[in-house]
C-alpha cells in the first residue's frame, strides 16, 4: 500500500480514556489526502488520578506528578503500540509517525500545558514523534485552539456542499469547511462547555460518570426556565469568542441545582440547555445550508443529539457517515497534524487562533521529532 502510516493519540479534557487512530496519508502538507484505517481506545492508566487532581486543583507535588506523567504516557504507548500491531499488516510497513497531543491540565491562553512524555512513546514504537502541536501559534500570539480546522479540512472536505463538524467533548468546538478545496476561508470556534457540564448532571443526578446513550435525560422532562439559564449562560462563552479552557466547565449552575430539582430531571434539563445553545450558535454560524456533522464522545448522547437538531432546525448526522468513527475523529486530526508538522507546514490558521502574522514552520515547533530506535 502507498503512502505513510501516521499515528494520532489524543486525550481529552473529560479524563474518560485514550483514543488512538491510524490514518494512511498520501501526498504532503496542504496538498495531502488522508484515508482513516482504524482506532482503539484504552484506559489513561494510574497516571489519570494524578493529572485529573492537577487539572482540577493545580496543585500536586512533583514526585507524584511526574509518577503521573510517566504512567500516562506508557498509557499512550500501548494504545499506539497496539494500533502499529493491528495496521501493519493493512498498511504493508511500519508507522511512520507518531503524533500526541497529551492530556491538557491548563488551558487559559496564552498559558496551555499538555503534559506527555514522548521519548516514551518514540521508544515503545520506535519511530519519530511529534508533540505540543499548539506551541508554535501561542508563540505568535494566537490562542492555540481550535487546532483541528485543517485536519477537518483534509478529512472532510466537499467539493460542493458547506460542512459543519461539531465535535462534542468536554467543551464543544466547530469548523465550518467551505465547499471546495480552498483552506485559507475554513473557520473554526469554541462554542461552550459541553460533557463538562453533562457529565457534572450525571454524577450529581443518578451518581454515573455520564448519562449513557443519553437514555436518563430521553426519558425526563427538563426544567423549562432552568434551561433557559443554562443556555443563556453557555451562549455567552461562545459570544466570547475565544479558546475555553481552565475555568470555563461551566458546571457551577448544576452544582446550584443539585439537591434541589429531582436527579432525572437535572440531567435532562442539563442536555437540552447545551444542545439549545450549541445548535443556536451553529445554525448562526453555518447558516441553513450547511449538512451538520457530529463527533465526540457527545454524539452517542441521543438527548443531546435531539436537542441542537430542534435548535439548529438542521437535520445532524455522525461524523461515522463521511469516512471517520466520531469516537476517532480528534485522534485521526493529530495524525493528520503531525504529518503536516513533519512536511514543514503551519497547522494552525491565523484567522481561527488569532495569532499574528504567519506561523513557523514544522521543524521549528515540533519538541520531539526523533528516531531512536527500539
Amino acid at each position: 500500500m502507498d503512502g505513510r502510516l501516521v499515528i494520532g493519540v489524543m486525550t481529552g479534557t473529560s479524563f474518560d480514556g485514550v483514543d488512538a487512530a491510524a490514518i494512511i496519508v498520501e501526498g504532503a502538507g496542504l496538498a495531502m489526502r488522508a484515508r482513516f484505517l482504524r482506532g482503539v481506545s484504552g484506559s489513561l492508566g494510574p497516571g489519570r488520578a494524578g493529572l485529573r487532581e492537577l487539572a482540577l486543583a493545580g496543585v500536586v507535588d512533583a514526585e507524584r506528578f511526574m509518577l503521573a506523567r510517566h504512567d500516562y504516557s506508557h498509557a499512550l504507548a500501548d494504545a499506539a503500540e497496539l494500533l502499529a500491531r493491528e495496521c501493519v499488516g493493512d498498511a504493508g510497513a511500519p508507522p511512520a509517525l507518531v503524533a500526541l497531543h497529551g492530556q491538557t491540565v491548563f488551558h487559559r491562553p496564552p498559558l496551555s500545558w499538555q503534559v506527555v512524555d514522548p521519548w516514551i512513546v518514540a521508544r515503545r514504537i520506535g519511530c519519530p514523534v511529534v508533540s505540543d502541536l499548539r506551541g508554535a501559534d501561542l508563540s505568535a500570539g494566537g490562542q492555540g485552539a481550535p487546532i483541528t480546522p485543517l485536519a477537518d479540512w483534509v478529512l472532510f472536505r466537499d467539493a460542493s456542499r458547506a460542512r459543519a463538524i461539531v465535535n462534542l467533548g468536554g467543551f464543544c468546538n466547530a469548523t465550518l469547511l467551505p465547499p471546495g478545496a480552498d483552506p485559507g476561508s475554513v473557520a473554526g470556534f469554541d462554542v461552550c462547555a459541553c460533557n463538562h457540564v453533562l457529565d457534572a448532571a450525571a454524577r450529581a443526578g443518578i451518581g454515573a460518570a455520564f448519562d449513557e446513550g443519553g437514555e436518563t435525560a430521553r426519558r425526563a422532562r427538563a426544567a423549562p426556565e432552568l434551561v433557559e439559564e443554562l443556555d443563556a449562560a453557555l451562549r455567552a462563552q461562545a459570544a466570547a469568542a475565544r479558546s475555553l479552557g481552565s475555568g470555563d466547565e461551566a458546571v457551577t449552575l448544576i452544582e446550584e441545582w443539585a439537591g434541589h430539582v429531582p436527579g432525572e430531571e437535572l440531567v435532562a434539563t442539563a442536555a437540552e440547555g447545551v444542545g439549545r445553545a450549541i445548535g443556536a450558535v451553529v445554525i448562526e454560524r453555518a447558516g441553513p445550508e450547511a449538512e451538520v456533522f457530529l463527533a465526540g464522545g457527545g454524539a452517542r448522547n441521543a438527548a443531546l443529539s435531539d436537542a441542537i437538531e430542534r435548535a439548529s432546525g438542521l437535520g445532524v448526522r455522525t461524523i461515522d457517515e463521511i469516512g471517520v468513527p466520531g469516537a476517532f475523529r480528534e485522534a485521526a486530526c493529530m495524525a493528520v497534524l503531525g504529518a503536516m508538522a513533519a512536511d514543514g507546514t503551519p497547522i494552525t490558521l491565523p484567522g481561527v487562533t488569532g495569532a499574528r502574522g504567519p506561523i513557523p514552520l514544522g521543524g521549528s515547533w515540533v519538541n520531539v521529532l526523533v528516531n531512536p530506535g527500539r
